[in-house]
C-alpha cells in the first residue's frame, strides 16, 4: 500500500514538473517572438529615419542652390 501511494505521489510530482516545463517553454517562445517583433520595429524605424534624413539633405541642397 505504501508503495502504491509513493508511486502515485511520484506521478503527480512528475506531471507537475512537465506542466512547469511546458509553461516555461511557452513563456520563452513568447519572449522570443516579442524580441523579434521589437527588432523588426527598430529596423523599420531606422529605415524611416534614413529616408527622412535623405529627404532633408536633398531639401537643404536645393535651398542652397536657389540662393
Amino acid at each position: 500500500m505504501k508503495i502504491a501511494i509513493s508511486v502515485a505521489m511520484l506521478l503527480m510530482l512528475a506531471t507537475c514538473g512537465v506542466d512547469t516545463a511546458s509553461t516555461a517553454a511557452t513563456a520563452v517562445a513568447l519572449k522570443k517572438q516579442e524580441v523579434e517583433q521589437g527588432q523588426q520595429t527598430m529596423k523599420q524605424l531606422q529605415q524611416n529615419l534614413d529616408q527622412v534624413n535623405q529627404q532633408a539633405a536633398q531639401r537643404n541642397e536645393q535651398a542652397e542652390q536657389s540662393r
